[in-house]
């Protein structure tokens, strides 16, 4: 399974890293791959919740846009 969330406020690498290493540690996540330039994050993975996705994110210092 694969989702795509569009992060917002990542400016730089440092911020691509923090969500990178937050989301990764969700139950189910495989692999997280975030495109700086696009704003957007990509995570694929098995039984991923969608609500753990987005707290990672937040706790990480960002927000996934509505």
């Amino acid at each position: 399974m694969s989702s795509t969330y569009p992060v917002q406020g990542m400016t730089c690498e440092h911020c691509a890293r923090s969500v990178t290493e937050e989301v990764a540690e969700v139950v189910g996540v495989r692999e997280v791959v975030v495109d700086l330039a696009a704003g957007r994050m990509v995570v694929h993975g098995d039984g991923v919740d969608d609500a753990a996705v987005r707290a990672a994110v937040d706790e990480a210092g960002y927000a996934v846009a509505a």
